[in-house]
């Protein structure tokens, strides 16, 4: 049994071939690009697939939230948008409610947002797809969204396992005008799933008491829940991995981006040595919005800042505050989830910053196990794919543990105290 997974990612796309033991063949392949038109990410993705060559079944993680409008022959009329486009006005729901029933938020990150704005741009669609499910068509022949992209649409009841009536109907959308909902397979391809969902499969962070902490472009902290039914909790998201598991937890936009900000703003600084420079001790305060706010707060309009700058203030002291800052708003986002008794550190832009893991460890006050899996997304999608095809997977194995010093966690909390991020947020309507 060969799996061959595509982890299609906002700015770049992998192919990883796996046998059926879930491991990693030599020799994946990598494409990079700066612009997201469809047709050029299927021809990415068509080269990294050949690339790697022919497997029993085709695996596929997907940016979540993408969205595609798309004519009467499925050619698209827009680039593919992302979370990253938060131009846009919901429609008139309330917070609370909509956040209850479909576990998303009145947030332009998601499709509500988006759709109103298409409208107001007289944007004609026939139907709209996230650019997982017009990968599917266009490399077996037809569009189906998987439960796991669905959730992540804000147009989804992740309990229901159904479009919300209720949020189709604000919008003036008919559920014929999006991509039938399926997880089973189209001529040897599964659906897309969404690349959270699956990044915590691959790392091993499956229970709910296991939380993967991923930095890549953005950031996010997230566990699995195998339950019939879960309720959206403040502040976080709640979306699903397949029919019969969760993915709950809360994203920051700011995460890798972050740190290329820093090293172009800054003039390729380095940060490789800031976990050994004094815990907190630059009197900076570093607000990580410069994308603007998801979690916990889910404010768009929300900007970065820098506070205590004075004449004796260094560019690595602005880099350090900037760091520990977006781990800063990743504990709280562990803290709202509660009852996490193991972190695993996944994602390319933490796994290759050892000074970075570090402070994590420091201001968690636990260990992280640093996750041993490469290509965390790409590996969950395989997995997913052997679990139903009914073969066992081993467990996804752990490089290391980074140890928390007790000195500088106490520091980080005291900081992190002062700073009493506002969880209730997210029931502002005015985004």
């Amino acid at each position: 049994m060969r799996i061959v997974a595509l982890d299609v990612g906002s700015s770049s796309v992998r192919a990883v071939a796996y046998d059926e033991h879930g491991r990693a063949e030599p020799g994946d392949a990598h494409i990079a690009y700066d612009e997201l038109d469809a047709d050029h990410l299927v021809q990415a993705c068509r080269s990294v697939l050949a690339q790697v060559g022919d497997g029993d079944a085709l695996a596929i993680s997907c940016f979540w939230h993408s969205l595609l409008a798309v004519d009467e022959q499925d050619r698209p009329l827009t680039p593919v948008l992302t979370w990253r486009d938060v131009a846009g006005e919901p429609p008139p729901l309330d917070a609370m409610e909509y956040h209850r029933r479909t576990g998303c938020f009145l947030h332009p990150a998601y499709w509500p947002a988006k759709l109103v704005r298409l409208a107001h741009e007289g944007v004609d669609a026939a139907r709209y797809l996230s650019f997982g499910d017009y990968l599917l068509l266009r490399l077996a022949g037809e569009a189906r969204t998987s439960v796991s992209t669905a959730s992540g649409t804000g147009l989804f009841d992740p309990n229901r396992l159904r479009w919300d009536e209720e949020t189709l109907a604000a919008l003036g959308l008919d559920a014929s005008r999006l991509a039938p909902v399926s997880d089973e397979p189209v001529a040897g391809v599964w659906p897309a799933l969404g690349d959270g969902a699956c990044s915590n499969v691959g790392a091993g962070c499956v229970v709910p008491g296991r939380a993967a902490v991923m930095i890549g472009t953005s950031a996010a902290a997230r566990v699995v829940r195998a339950q019939d039914s879960v309720d959206p909790r403040g502040g976080l998201f709640l979306y699903r991995v397949d029919d019969s598991r969760f993915c709950e937890g809360g994203a920051l936009s700011d995460g890798g981006n972050l740190h290329a900000w820093l090293r172009r703003t800054l003039r390729d600084i380095d940060t490789s040595q800031i976990a050994e420079r004094p815990a907190a001790a630059h009197g900076v305060r570093f607000m990580p919005f410069l994308g603007g706010e998801r979690s916990l707060g889910w404010n768009p309009r929300r900007h970065g800042a820098i506070e205590g700058l004075t004449f004796a203030t260094t560019p690595l002291d602005i880099a350090q505050a900037a760091l520990e800052s977006v781990c800063y708003r990743l504990a709280d986002v562990l803290d709202a989830i509660g009852d996490v008794s193991s972190v695993v550190a996944t994602g390319g832009g933490l796994l290759a910053n050892e000074a970075w893991l570090q402070v994590l460890a420091d201001v968690l006050g636990e260990p992280v196990e640093v996750s041993g899996v490469a290509e965390g997304s790409a590996r969950g999608a395989a997995v997913v794919a052997l679990e139903r095809l009914g073969l066992p997977v081993p467990d996804a194995p752990v490089a290391r543990i980074v140890e928390p010093r007790p000195d500088r966690h106490e520091i980080h909390r005291h900081v992190r105290n002062e700073e009493q991020p506002d969880t209730n947020a997210f029931v502002n309507t005015d985004v």
